[in-house]
């Protein structure tokens, strides 16, 4: 009998490289590594993927057509996406390492490049990324402003005393949201964690949660003191 170890979800890439050769090379160690590797050539192509699925981190070179790396990472970053990203580049002065920290890369490495290090640094930034999203622990059960939720029989006490059936996805959302109590919570870390997805469905699919959790929990629905839209960003609960 084999006997299965808990271990960490499998991360997911996007590499961002015009060079066949390297992109190919790339994807194939990185995937000998167990990561799930998407591909794009240019920097529209690399925008769109980001737009449509959940990356755990980027490797992005600088020169690309159409767009460069260092644009494609500057609009991530004003779409308020805090995906890691690993730069690529023949560049190796210090105000080409700069230019690239200034625009939202967390790392930089120069072509050519050795193998051992760019897995190394791929680990670190994973591992670095998931620990700052790390939720804290929580009971089965928690109370607030009179009202009271039981994670596990997926159940709640409203605002008004009544006691109201919640589905696993509300209860799922419910308990990742107070686990990141005060903090904002992104639409794609929700939808990877409570629904499973990469690939994203409309944002009125966590909105519609939001609102029924405000009916069971808010005395003004219209003016929300626990259950937050930030617009761009994702959702916060405030106790």
């Amino acid at each position: 009998m084999t006997i299965k170890r808990d271990r960490p979800a499998r991360a997911s890439l996007l590499v961002v490289e015009d060079e066949e050769s390297l992109r190919e090379a790339l994807k194939l160690n990185l995937e000998l590594e167990d990561y799930e590797v998407t591909l794009a050539v240019t920097g529209p192509q690399a925008l769109k993927a980001v737009k449509n699925e959940f990356f755990d981190l980027i490797i992005l070179d600088i020169m690309l057509p159409e767009m460069d790396g260092l644009a494609v990472c500057e609009t991530i970053r004003m779409q308020h996406n805090a995906v890691p990203i690993l730069f690529l580049s023949a560049r190796n002065t210090g105000a080409d390492r700069v230019a690239g920290l200034k625009k939202g890369g967390d790392d930089y490495l120069t072509k050519p490049f050795n193998l051992e290090e760019l897995l190394l640094r791929v680990e670190k930034l994973i591992s670095k990324n998931r620990k700052i999203t790390e939720p804290q622990a929580i009971a089965n059960t928690y109370e607030f402003n009179g009202c009271k939720i039981d994670f596990s029989a997926h159940e709640c006490v409203d605002k008004q005393g009544n006691k109201q059936e919640l589905s696993k996805k509300e209860a799922a959302l419910l308990k990742l949201l107070i686990e990141h109590k005060n903090e904002v919570v992104s639409r794609e870390h929700i939808l990877r964690v409570v629904w499973g997805y990469n690939v994203y469905p409309t944002t009125r699919t966590i909105d519609n949660f939001i609102l029924n959790f405000r009916k069971y929990f808010e005395h003004d629905t219209r003016n929300p003191v626990h259950f937050h839209s930030v617009r761009g960003i994702g959702y916060k609960f405030i106790e």
